[in-house]
This record gives structure tokens, C-alpha cells and sequence, in this order.
């Protein structure tokens, strides 16, 4: 594996460990499930909104290393974006896992979510580094409906 390889997977296995956000919040706006039967992974995303920004983002739920992973970076990401760049970036990481090329030169920047860019060789895994993402643009686009990546 080259070292930029395992600094990301450090990364990953970091964020699995020692999940950031990891609560719920009590006064969230929106609140929506995720489920990814394929592996078990269960979030629920939790958001505070404010002037179209996203004032404060969770999440709890249990899963493997990726799908925890994905979501904690996730929302280290997001917290006080717009919900047009949040969605923005939800495409962006989205052609990333799916393996299709990324512009990198294009708004908004993935950052630390570029660990996951070799998930694209495990079709399995994909829906694993979603599972959080499609459960945020479920809540963007206000329609506050489970998640399922079935």
C-alpha cells in the first residue's frame, strides 16, 4: 500500500474509532434514518438549520468501519455550509465512490473525504460510504423520509 494510501486508511479507522458529532441533538430541525441492509449499518442524521446554513449536524447509529467513518467525515465537513453547497458536495462525493473522475478544481473541495475514493474498487462498499449521504439529502431536500440503499 503507497503511504498516501495508508495515511487514509489511518484516517478512516480514526474517524470509526473516535466518531466526531457522534450524539443526538435535542433541538435538531431535522431528523432522518438511514439503513443499509447489504452490511447493517443504521444512522440517524440530525440537523439544526439556520438562515439555509447548517448550524449544527449529528449523527448516532452503529455500522461497519467505512459507513461510520463516511458519516462522522461527513458532517466535519458540512457543519455551516449552505444546503446548496452541502448538496453540492453530496454529488461531488458521491461521483467519487462510484469512481467516476472528480474535477478537482470544481466548488466545493472534498478535503479528508478523498479517503474514500478507493471504495469505487468494492461495489459492496459503496453503499456503505453513502449510506450517510443519501440520508443528508434526504433531509436537504425536505423530505425527511428513511433512507434505504436497497
Amino acid at each position: 500500500m503507497s503511504e498516501f494510501g495508508q495515511l487514509y486508511q489511518e484516517l478512516i479507522l480514526d474517524h470509526n474509532k473516535k466518531p466526531r458529532n457522534f450524539r443526538r441533538i435535542t433541538e435538531a430541525h431535522i431528523e432522518v434514518d438511514g439503513h443499509n441492509p447489504l452490511c447493517g449499518d443504521k444512522i440517524t442524521l440530525y440537523l439544526r438549520l439556520a438562515d439555509d446554513h447548517i448550524a449544527d449536524v449529528s449523527f448516532t447509529g452503529s455500522g461497519c468501519a467505512i459507513s461510520q467513518a463516511s458519516a462522522s467525515l461527513m458532517t466535519e465537513r458540512i457543519m455551516g455550509l449552505d444546503t446548496d453547497t452541502a448538496e453540492a458536495l453530496y454529488d461531488k462525493f458521491h461521483d467519487l465512490v462510484m469512481g467516476v473522475e472528480v474535477d478537482a478544481d470544481s466548488d466545493p473541495e472534498l478535503g479528508k473525504l478523498e479517503a474514500f475514493a478507493g471504495v469505487a474498487e468494492f461495489p459492496a462498499r459503496v453503499k456503505c460510504a453513502s449510506l450517510a449521504w443519501h440520508t443528508l439529502r434526504s433531509a436537504l431536500e425536505g423530505k425527511g423520509e428513511s433512507v434505504s440503499t436497497e
